[in-house]
């Protein structure tokens, strides 16, 4: 077989040595041949186990009701509120390299897209069981949305939690028809390479009878480009309306108009700190290190650093507003209820968001931190814990001293609140694990265009999948051939 000549591009996206065919045996048998290992089945246990305290947390709150929270008055919004916001934030980075990379001929976003997608869906969906349990009412639930009905009610569009429903909605209808229009390719692959008959047709089913064909290829393409163009704007408008829920609200710390721009960055920079954590156990676990490669976790910590960067610029503008604006009760706010560590018992989560989403990310200015795997992984730990303590800040601190001082309280979380968050967690990995084993973590038609383009030579085409590559090469020869 004669291998592509590649560029030194393409030896920092995809190890040397590799064709078309190797690459698609590596990213295949990870579903098709790999044997399931001790600790893959280990951690889906451990996992479960701990997502089913948010059952438990959800069968606490179905029967008796969102008293068994801590929310009270005047913090109203708490923990459902902050571990929304955290999920959806944490699933915006899976959008920015899925959709926006593609428009702009990143390259770079090949090897993970795939599973970044899959995390988008995966933490939207916990994201989206907040508000379900939150209107504690939730035998009236289809409130939310624009049913017709005999009692002729309509959403309260005025409402902030109707916002966050159709944004949730709109999110996860396109972010899972963007992420299943990249796979058809790859579940052809895996309907003809897999080896059991069970295999077989479930593979070819969600294939939808895909061939590979010169049209089946140009349908494709044109879909997929105009679901990138539709997911592109997410990026922006959903965390914007999730920043309004706060800044439209007349409460000291929440009324600025800052928070958009500065939540959409923050969910950016949660966002691809959680990519990191995924990707370099991934790498590493199955052998991946050559598709996976130092570049993309390298580019990942960049782009983490410049949008970290920017959160910090929020904080110092939170400051500044604090002191420019001239109102007793922001100054107090800013610089009492949030800093003072005398008189304030939430001082403490203030600076410990600065030291994780500060000061922790500074090495990343140095090649050596973004080049090792185990200083980005730590470092993607300690935002993720920042940007949490981030939500925390700006809510309960916020709530918990308004206006009036007869109105003061103070909030403390129940098991049932940290049941839900930390079983979020353990069904968000769980479902991640179960993906990696029952689909291809990385995309592999991606993968062998990235070697098609970057190679000057000519490449055998073997008997399992790569007709594909056959028949994009008939396109680019004869456009209007058709199969």
């Amino acid at each position: 077989m004669v291998q592509p000549q590649r560029t030194d591009e393409t030896f920092e996206m995809i190890g040397p040595g590799h064709n078309y065919e190797s690459v698609t045996e590596k990213i295949s048998s990870v579903v098709l041949s790999r044997r399931i290992s001790v600790l893959w089945l280990a951690l889906v246990l451990v996992f479960a186990h701990i997502a089913g305290l948010f059952g438990l947390g959800a069968v606490m709150t179905l029967f008796w009701g969102v008293g068994t929270w801590g929310n009270n008055i005047p913090v109203g919004w708490a923990f459902g509120i902050i571990n929304f916001v955290w999920w959806i934030g944490i699933g915006h980075a899976g959008t920015l390299i899925s959709a926006i990379l593609l428009l702009l001929h990143q390259n770079w976003r090949t090897s993970i897209n795939r599973f970044a997608e899959a995390m988008t869906l995966f933490a939207v969906f916990c994201a989206a069981q907040y508000p379900l349990f939150h209107i504690g009412r939730h035998m009236y639930a289809y409130w939310m949305f624009p049913v017709p009905n005999s009692m002729g009610l309509w959403p309260q569009f005025k409402s902030p939690l109707i916002w966050d429903v159709f944004a949730i909605n709109t999110y996860l209808l396109v972010s899972a028809l963007f992420w299943f229009v990249g796979l058809i390719p790859d579940l052809a692959t895996l309907r003809d390479r897999a080896r059991t008959k069970p295999a077989k047709i479930i593979y070819g089913m969600l294939a939808m009878g895909w061939r590979g064909s010169a049209l089946h290829w140009r349908r494709y393409t044109a879909l997929y480009l105009l679901l990138a163009g539709l997911s592109t704007p997410l990026v922006l408008s959903v965390h914007t309306i999730v920043s309004f829920d706060f800044a439209f609200g007349n409460v000291p710390g929440w009324h600025t108009t800052i928070f958009p721009p500065y939540f959409v960055a923050g969910a950016v920079f949660a966002g691809f700190a959680m990519v990191l954590i995924l990707a370099i156990p991934l790498r590493a676990a199955f052998h991946l290190r050559d598709v996976i490669t130092m570049k993309h976790l390298e580019n990942c910590a960049k782009v983490m650093l410049a949008t970290g960067m920017i959160v910090v610029y929020g904080y110092i503008m939170e400051v500044f507003f604090g002191w420019y604006s001239g109102s007793e009760y922001e100054r107090y706010m800013t610089f009492v209820t949030r800093m003072n560590l005398n008189e304030s018992p939430y001082a403490w989560s203030w600076y410990a968001l600065l030291i994780c989403n500060g000061l922790a990310i500074q090495p990343l200015w140095f090649k050596k931190v973004r080049t090792n795997p185990l200083a980005l992984f730590v470092i993607s730990l300690f935002v993720s814990v920042g940007m949490w303590l981030e939500r925390f800040v700006i809510i309960v601190t916020s709530l918990t001293r308004d206006f009036l001082p007869a109105a003061w309280g103070n909030y403390s979380p129940t098991w049932v609140d940290w049941a839900l968050y930390i079983g979020t967690i353990g069904l968000f990995f769980t479902l991640f694990l179960l993906f990696i084993r029952l689909l291809p973590a990385i995309s592999i038609a991606e993968m062998r265009e990235l070697v098609a383009h970057h190679g000057h030579g000519t490449a055998s085409f073997t008997e399992h999948g790569t007709e594909e590559m056959a028949d994009a090469r008939l396109v680019e020869e004869h456009p209007t051939n058709k199969f």
